[in-house]
């Protein structure tokens, strides 16, 4: 199917993004089971993703969107649902009627308590077979951890995570475990039912566009290879900045915090990426196995190093985008007295020939002036400056930026003469966007649930994997469990104590992390 065949299939999208999906594999039909139909993530996510892949046939004929949840539903309270959340979060859907009545047409309901075997029986009832007898079933856990091996137990029992009769696959959101104990135990009980083969361990960042762009282009061009290195590279900062509170999440964050929730998970794994060799193949086992080499080289916190290369604070009230907020501990439901980071810096450094003493520094916080996610690679400066006689004393480090959020792409950062009669110098930024006039790309849930489809499990955490970030930073959590008290930052600004000292073996300063960095 070319992409004509696509568009022709609904006229009234024009301004889809359909130049991105261009390509996509169709994959083969299956049954996408749904636990937690009616929660928060299934609404705002895995509906609308699931829609937009119906759009641009990326599902499969004949796949059914099963929802399954102890609400006290009928087929048609369940179809009424979906169409309700499509309406807010992807109205398009809906609003075109051929668009609305073939993904009707798809929807199913299963009504029943996870811990009830019956649900389960009825489950098998409801699951369609292809036309070549397999009956193919994603399932999907968008339920709390704590009924995960509940779950897993019941698909095992009922015969559901058999694969004689088509694929069964299972996805599960983070947090993939609290601490490494915790995660052992839940990686032992989901392979105590499924195959690790089976098992997807979703982390919607690394299916940002920017991020897998980040593979392609360090593997796929030779002009950097020769300076993907210690020898000319300084450092790298990751940086993912929000200007939002905790919302309605005190619940999680309260037992969480910016370390476990961001660091632990998005960002090292975005740092894998970086650093990573180059694997032998695409195949998802030697993708992850580059990246668990990083991991294992990932040098051990010393007491000394958890004072200096990691850094903690809570937001107190100020001032985001003009509105006043409320401090940390006044948001609802969280405690007076709480010491939970709400910013978290780390400094690691990655024993192996290619990293040896280059700091790759992770920060992450809330309440702060911009939503920005950003790879900062920052060279070093050239071993004799000709140009000290110059107005401009020092020269500007160059920097490779991947921009993940906003406005993905890339930017270079270079040095050149000003306009006119003296060899003045300025930064030059060379920007490159991701994203192509009329255009968009698909969201991150669109491309993990299409690669969960196709079995493609490069984007997705192996058990090892998981259990070895945990190792990494639970000297942290830690250290930081014993501190009765916690420095706090003004909303709406980049004050915080300590974070400027992570980059003092560094040259240069953090980056500026604003979503408007006009060219100079």
């Amino acid at each position: 199917m070319n992409h004509h065949d696509i568009i022709n299939q609904e006229p009234s999208l024009e301004k889809a993004p359909y130049a991105c999906l261009v390509g996509g594999e169709i994959p083969e039909p299956a049954n996408i089971v749904i636990f937690g139909a009616s929660g928060d993530l299934t609404k705002r996510k895995l509906l609308p993703a699931l829609a937009h892949m119906h759009r641009w046939n990326l599902l499969g004929p004949h796949s059914r969107i099963i929802g399954v949840s102890r609400e006290q539903w009928k087929q048609s309270h369940w179809v009424n649902y979906v169409h309700d959340q499509l309406l807010q979060y992807f109205p398009d859907a809906v609003l075109n009627p051929p668009s609305w009545q073939a993904i009707n047409k798809k929807l199913n309901f299963v009504r029943g308590d996870l811990s009830d075997p019956q649900l389960y029986q009825e489950l098998i009832k409801t699951l369609h077979a292809a036309e070549d007898g397999k009956t193919n079933v994603l399932f999907y856990l968008a339920i709390p951890p704590s009924w995960y091996a509940t779950v897993c137990k019941n698909l095992h029992d009922a015969g559901l995570s058999n694969e004689d009769a088509g694929f069964r696959r299972i996805v599960v959101e983070k947090p993939f475990g609290m601490d490494y104990h915790s995660a052992h135990q839940l990686n032992s009980e989901f392979q105590t039912y499924f195959k690790e083969s089976q098992i997807y361990r979703i982390d919607h960042y690394l299916g940002k566009e920017a991020v897998q762009n980040l593979m392609v282009f360090r593997f796929a061009n030779s002009v950097l290879e020769p300076l993907w290195n210690r020898n000319y590279i300084d450092h790298v900062q990751i940086s993912v900045s929000e200007t939002l509170g905790i919302g309605y999440r005190a619940g999680y964050y309260e037992t969480s915090g910016a370390l476990r929730d961001m660091i632990q998970s998005h960002l090292m794994q975005v740092m894998t990426l970086v650093a990573m060799e180059p694997p032998v193949s695409l195949h998802a086992d030697d993708v992850r196995t580059e990246k668990m080499k990083v991991l294992r080289a990932i040098r051990p916190f010393t007491e000394d190093d958890l004072q200096n290369n990691c850094v903690r604070a809570q937001y107190s009230d100020g001032k985001v985008e003009g509105k006043r907020v409320p401090a940390y501990r006044e948001e609802e439901d969280v405690a007076h007295n709480s010491c939970t980071e709400t910013f978290a810096a780390v400094k690691f450094y990655i024993d192996n020939w290619r990293w040896q003493n280059v700091p790759f520094v992770l920060r992450t916080g809330k309440r702060l002036p911009s939503r920005v996610s950003e790879i900062c690679i920052r060279f070093k400066t050239p071993p004799q400056n000709l140009f000290k006689n110059n107005a401009q004393q020092s020269l500007p480090q160059n920097e490779l930026v991947f921009r993940l959020q906003p406005d993905e792409g890339m930017q270079l950062s270079m040095t050149a003469k000003q306009p006119g009669l003296s060899t003045a110098m300025r930064q030059l930024k060379l920007n490159a966007l991701y994203s192509m006039e009329g255009a968009g790309m698909p969201e991150a849930y669109e491309t993990l649930l299409h690669d969960v489809l196709l079995g493609e499990a490069a984007l997705f955490s192996r058990a090892d994997e998981v259990e070895e970030s945990w190792k990494i930073v639970e000297p942290i959590m830690q250290a930081w469990a014993k501190e009765q008290d916690i420095a706090t930052y003004e909303a709406g600004t980049w004050e915080i104590p300590g974070m400027d000292e992570l980059l003092n073996d560094c040259c240069g300063a953090w980056r500026n992390c604003h979503a408007d960095d006009e060219e100079q």
